[in-house]
């Protein structure tokens, strides 16, 4: 007898350990494929390793299928309440633990929650595996040991604050929860959102939500993916450890697809005093995910409104009918709607009956129209493009992983939809417009400004029915046993972790095209595809004082197309090559953005040649640019974070450009004519010292050659100004931007400070402020959001350009603890600068810088980041080994003399944007000058 078989015979408990092997898969026909091999353990939790070992990284993704819908109408957001609980610690975990460990790994985490599944996930230095499992098998199976009322109710404020700052206080920030509610009847778990009625929260304790982690939060309604650098023997031996002894919780049956039906249209309209555009939002049922027909509705979807091409924008924006329109087709677990969003434009008639009469049109003559192979070919292009570039970081891969196998035991299933996509035919796709939109019945909400019902679709026909909720106390907490966890070892040890990964900068290559134009780029060949970026010299601060906006707008202009193709013939060309191609400016550049698969590379720097060198600028489309630009500008004021962020610019930098708007003041904007976006264009858009930077699947000598088109250019170098930097014009003190009814008060603190560098006096700034606010476990937001519950999360950063900079702290609080929040802000400040970092927060700031570089490269788009780095601030690739070293360097005694010179509390600037009615006695009470401040 072989020595393996006689262990097996002597060691039974050793063979039912191993993990079983359920399913391997390598390779696909068409080459589009996550490798993958699906392991189960006894307990039912379901395992996917896919090995990539391309960077020194490893992503660890939990997801539980369980999310809104798995619960009752009147415990609604109890699944993303355990989000944020299950970031509270465990048995073996101290409190805000999770978080300190992940940062102090160099790595990055989060959690979500959306209808049907809530994960949870990390990204760290491939040394650190162990520990991640470690973590996530603990809160696992020992939560509810560490839970308390405590921890409860700050969770509950915070879930509130969260609200308030993403739903309550943001303009159509309702949109979703109304409209879930006129689709749906009030016991259809799709009728509430994932963040749940405050009221509901508010009704239940500790309890409940123990019963509801013990219903849905065992290992046989899990799923656990890893993707990256690791050993899978060994891994596998890892899972098996820290998982295998954790018992199943009950039975998870499947949930049955319950799509919307409506007998007659439903009109409602909800009334937003935040939002100065009004909009129309029309949503039609149709079926759910993984459904026959869920392929050619997205084609139909694609065809209504998918993109500038598309006939919902061709018909209604570049029309001037609408400021803006799209469509999107939305699958989950139980229902899919297709949805119709449009704009009005308030400066001309918001009223939106016209705009619902044009869609009806629309989509009326599509009967006439027909579906054209074309149409079919576009989509299936695009989205194709899109699992690519999804695939490009082990996070991507592992997040397809996991959805395709939780909500549809496929962990393939999007690869396989869009697979479904391209054997769709336009018969199909002429079908379901019959079947689900033709003349069928929709949801229609208008969303409108205060004062402006008139501007509603119709009379509204439909009362959302009243919640039914049990009186206090009523509500039974389900009896469900506790699941007691036998293991051989002890887990309150934390696994160390193994020898420091070997974190290499990329490879760069460096050429120049013609006298002045510098090429830089990274080779690689994961996927095949290309993420370019152009950087000219230009920016904001090439414009004049009478001009201020003229570079967003050129650049906007740029987006319009060329001379031969319209704004929406030139996306079509764009999106039959899976490309895109965006324009935009920094405050010392004007960009263009180039991402495209590699065998469509020449195809789409055609276009960019005619784009660079032949742009449309038309008459209409700048009239069409004008009015949107103009309309946002006026949105934006209604938006709190805004008002927050200018006012603090404006106090910072005056009237000069970095104190002014990025996309100017509506005045000039106004009167700016198409003659001058031609001359700006003409003056810098020039490539003359300018950059371009590749990573991808291109080599040097490929690039020079593809790139050559841009010595073509004729004219003049530019001659940059130089940056006018004037003194902090605004005193110490409280500035109050006055928002009637608002629930939340956004904040910002802070003062003028260092312009920006790599190695210098504010790379030691940031790593002064790293344990005051540059993290989750820092002292403010532990301060704010996890021991006083007055906000959703607080940070402070030093930030700016190359000629100048700010120091500021970052939060919207709840209204009733404004002046409270800012008394707790500037203490932190009095007692970092008395005190500076102790011993464990320079540990933890020392090891989470020494190791967050092997996250830095993994992406594309990350490497083409660290190249427009290098060469906007002209830096050597080693510029990265010098701030290893400064922090290996740094002591307390150092950063505490950065504090002393940083944290003075009476040097503020205080921003607070909120109702003023309800703030201005507690913000006297600071004794701090308080004045009112506009936005101009």
């Amino acid at each position: 007898m072989k020595f393996w078989s006689l262990l097996l015979l002597l060691c039974p408990m050793l063979a039912a350990a191993a993990p079983e092997l359920v399913q391997q898969v390598k390779q696909s026909e068409d080459g589009l494929v996550i490798p993958y091999q699906m392991y189960r353990l006894d307990n039912g939790l379901t395992v996917l390793l896919n090995t990539d070992k391309s960077d020194p990284v490893v992503h660890v993704e939990m997801t539980y299928h369980v999310g809104s819908a798995r619960e009752e109408p009147e415990q609604t957001g109890f699944a993303h309440f355990f989000e944020h609980m299950m970031f509270q610690g465990s048995k073996h975990v101290a409190d805000q633990e999770h978080f300190r460990l992940i940062n102090e790994a160099g790595g990055t985490m989060n959690g979500t929650t959306n209808q049907d599944r809530t994960n949870y996930f990390q990204t760290v230095p491939a040394n650190h595996l162990e520990k991640v499992l470690w973590l996530e098998a603990d809160r696992m199976g020992f939560l509810l040991e560490a839970v308390s009322q405590r921890k409860f109710e700050i969770q509950r404020d915070t879930v509130k604050n969260e609200r308030g700052q993403r739903i309550d206080n943001q303009p159509y920030g309702l949109v979703g929860e109304r409209m879930g509610e006129l689709l749906y009847p009030r016991d259809h778990p799709y009728s509430w959102q994932p963040i749940g009625y405050v009221e509901d929260l508010d009704r239940v304790n500790v309890e409940h939500l123990k019963a509801f982690f013990k219903r849905w939060y065992g290992p046989n309604n899990a799923t656990l993916v890893i993707s990256g650098d690791f050993d899978t023997r060994q891994t596998l031996e890892w899972v098996e450890k820290y998982f295998g002894s954790i018992p199943a919780g009950p039975e998870v049956k499947a949930a049955k697809p319950q799509p919307a039906k409506l007998s007659d249209s439903r009109y409602q309209t909800l009334v937003d005093s935040r939002i100065r555009m009004p909009m129309l939002y029309l949503s039609y049922p149709t079926v759910w995910l993984g459904n026959k027909d869920e392929a050619a509705l997205d084609v139909l979807a694609n065809v209504l409104g998918g993109g500038k091409s598309s006939l919902l924008y061709q018909e209604l924006v570049e029309t001037g009918k609408a400021v803006s329109a799209g469509a999107n087709h939305y699958c989950a677990e139980l229902a899919c709607t297709l949805s119709v969003w449009v704009y009005s434009n308030p400066s001309e008639d918001g009223s939106l009956a016209p705009l619902k009469a044009e869609v009806d049109r629309i989509v009326a003559e599509l009967a006439e129209r027909g579906i054209k192979k074309a149409d079919v070919d576009k989509a299936v292009t695009e989205l194709r493009a899109d699992l690519i570039l999804g695939l490009d970081s082990t996070k991507g891969k592992a997040r397809q992983l996991a959805l395709g196998e939780v909500l549809k035991g496929d962990p393939l299933f999007a690869i396989n939809a869009w697979r479904q996509l391209a054997s769709t035919t336009p018969e199909q796709v002429s079908t379901v417009y019959q079947k689900y939109l033709q003349n069928k019945p929709v949801a229609a909400l208008s969303v409108v400004p205060t004062g402006k019902t008139d501007w509603q679709v119709a009379k509204p026909n439909y009362v959302t029915p009243k919640r039914e909720l049990p009186a206090a106390g009523e509500q039974l907490v389900a009896d469900i046993p506790e699941r007691k966890v036998q293991d051989d070892f002890d887990r309150s040890k934390m696994p160390q972790a193994a020898a420091p990964v070997q974190i290499k900068v990329p490879t760069l290559w460096q050429d120049t095209l013609g006298e002045s134009i510098q090429l830089q780029g990274i080779v690689n060949d994961e996927i095949p595809a290309v993420s370019i970026i152009l950087a000219f010299p230009g920016g904001l601060r090439t414009e004049q004082p009478d001009e201020v906006g003229l570079a967003s707008l050129t650049a906007a202009m740029m987006n319009q197309g060329t001379e031969r193709l319209s704004s929406g013939e030139f996306s079509e060309a764009l999106e039959r090559l899976g490309a895109s191609v965006s324009v935009s400016n920094g405050f010392y550049t004007n960009l263009v953005n180039i991402t495209t698969m590699t065998d469509t590379l020449p195809q789409t720097l055609e276009l960019v040649e005619e784009l660079l060198f032949n742009p449309g600028f038309r008459e209409q489309d700048f009239n069409q640019v004008k009015t949107r630009a103009l309309e946002s500008m006026a949105q934006s004021r209604h938006q709190p974070s805004w008002l927050a962020q200018q006012a603090f610019r404006q106090l910072m930098y005056g009237e000069t450009r970095m104190g002014l708007p990025d996309e100017g003041r509506p005045e000039q904007v106004a009167a700016i004519t198409l003659e001058q976006v031609r001359d700006y264009y003409q003056r810098y858009y020039n490539p003359a010292h300018g950059h371009v930077l590749i990573a991808g699947d291109l080599d040097a000598t490929e690039a020079k050659s593809a790139f050559a088109f841009l010595t073509q250019w004729q004219g003049e170098v530019p001659k940059i100004p130089e940056v006018d930097v004037q003194p902090q014009p605004a005193k110490p003190g409280i500035y109050i931007v006055d928002v009637p009814g608002a629930v939340q008060s956004v904040l910002r603190v802070g003062h003028r400070a260092l312009p920006l560098d790599a190695t210098g006096p504010f790379f030691h700034a940031n790593l002064m402020n790293f344990n005051l606010g540059g993290n989750f476990n820092s002292r403010i937001n532990q301060n704010l959001r996890e021991d006083k519950g007055f906000t959703y999360g607080a940070n402070s950063y030093f930030t700016g350009n190359r000629d100048a900079g700010v120091f500021l702290v970052a939060t919207d609080v709840r209204g009733d603890v404004t002046a409270e929040a800012i008394e707790n802000i500037l203490q932190e400040f009095k007692q970092f600068k008395k005190e500076g970092p102790n011993e464990a927060e320079l540990a933890y700031l020392r090891s989470s810088y020494s190791q967050q570089d092997a996250l830095a490269y993994e992406t594309l788009s990350n490497k083409a980041g660290f190249l427009l780095q290098l060469a906007m601030m002209e830096l050597s690739p080693d510029y990265l080994e010098q701030q290893q070293k400064i922090v290996s360097d740094v002591d307390a005694k150092a950063l505490t003399e950065l504090a002393k010179q940083w944290l003075d509390p009476s040097d503020m600037v205080i921003v607070v944007v909120g109702d003023k009615a309800k703030l201005e006695k507690s913000l006297s009470e600071l004794h701090l000058p308080l004045h009112d401040f506009a936005i101009e």
